[in-house]
């Protein structure tokens, strides 16, 4: 049984442990059954490619690599800070994901 993921593509996201500890991004893609994330300019890693039609060149690119959704927490650009997103069910019987701090929205 996997656990389910609190963070989406497109959420705001802060780095809480590893090299790249308290650097903020956006979250690119997510891959929910291998709880990863990649984040925008995060985990960066240098890649080798031979020379083909859409590089001609060929060489070595930077790219970003996924991190652990553990190690992420979401970002409250309203209060500067990391919180947790919790889902709440409204009257209209619809599921929605709120920041735990504030109460808002995502």
């Amino acid at each position: 049984m996997q656990k389910r993921m609190r963070i989406k593509k497109g959420d705001t996201v802060m780095v809480i442990s590893g090299a790249d500890k308290g650097v903020k991004g956006r979250v690119l893609v997510a891959f929910p059954r291998k709880q990863r994330i990649i984040i925008e300019k995060v985990n960066m890693i240098k890649k080798h490619v031979k020379p083909n039609q859409s590089n001609p060149q060929g060489g070595i690119i930077e790219k970003e690599a996924p991190i652990h959704v553990s190690n992420v927490m979401l970002y409250n650009e309203k209060i500067k800070d990391v919180t947790k997103a919790v889902y709440i069910t409204t009257a209209d019987k619809k599921r929605v994901r709120v920041c735990k701090k504030t109460g808002d929205e995502i």
